[in-house]
């Protein structure tokens, strides 16, 4: 099973970069990728998950409105990117379902940052996406974790894919930075292997971001095939994919399979 996530958020990348961004172009370029998104997983017939903001859902209702008649999950991404209070676990699900009218099952913390999972439970979520089980210097180390779907305090787990040796990442930075042959050889070897692949991405990945680069001072590796680069090497990958007979299952499908 192949679950397709993507985190649905204002683009506030620039601030951490310590550049002004308004929060109408931050919304601008996620709008923008999110609609981009949306046609990709229409061409293809999948079904996918999108971790939404309360924040971007209620500025994007229309992007919303999309996600729920294309068939697709709502869960939740927090109430704002770059903020977090253990109240806004209960809040942005509260949130997300008025905007939505979609019952919200799962969780994503932002940058895939650790929480207490009682209180992920506590706030009525089934199952927490918030694990990627690999190195990233100067963000986490999970590499003593899990690499596949497990329970903890009563909330399933969906760690983010990576490779069965070494534990290469799968996810959005790879998929613009490595080879896209050997890309697709370990996605395609972590889903024989492990039977499912989580891979998640963010709509302003889809934004030609080169055009921007130097003022809001985004790293290459971030800019290195993105927008229309990336919309082929996410086409490409899907290809690949079903040829090899993959089923394609929203976050919450995969949560409740025999995974």
């Amino acid at each position: 099973m192949v679950s397709l996530s993507f985190d649905i958020e204002e683009f506030d990348v620039p601030l951490e970069n310590g550049r002004e961004i308004s929060f109408e172009e931050q919304m601008r370029i996620s709008h923008y990728g999110a609609m981009r998104i949306l046609d990709i997983m229409k061409r293809y017939g999948i079904r996918a998950t999108f971790f939404c903001t309360a924040r971007f859902a209620e500025n994007a209702p229309d992007v919303v409105q999309r996600i729920v008649k294309d068939g697709h999950e709502i869960a939740s991404h927090g109430c704002y990117h770059s903020d977090f209070k253990i109240e806004h676990l209960a809040e942005s699900k509260k949130r997300l379902e008025a905007v939505s009218g979609m019952k919200v099952y799962g969780y994503r913390m932002a940058r895939m940052a650790p929480l207490e999972e009682a209180e992920v439970a506590k706030a009525g979520y089934e199952y927490n996406s918030s694990l990627n089980p690999t190195f990233i210097p100067g963000r986490y180390n999970n590499t003593n974790l899990p690499a596949t779907k497990f329970e903890k305090d009563g909330v399933v787990q969906l760690p983010a894919s990576v490779s069965p040796l070494f534990r290469l990442p799968l996810f959005w930075l790879g998929l613009h930075n490595y080879p896209m042959w050997l890309y697709s050889l370990l996605a395609k070897w972590t889903l024989r292997k492990r039977k499912a692949l989580v891979i998640y991405m963010h709509p302003w990945e889809f934004y030609n971001l080169h055009e921007i680069k130097d003022k809001y001072a985004l790293s290459w590796i971030m800019t290195h095939n993105c927008g229309d680069k990336l919309e082929k090497r996410l086409s490409s990958l899907i290809e690949t994919l079903k040829k090899s007979g993959a089923k394609f299952v929203t976050m919450h499908e995969l949560a409740v399979s025999n995974w």
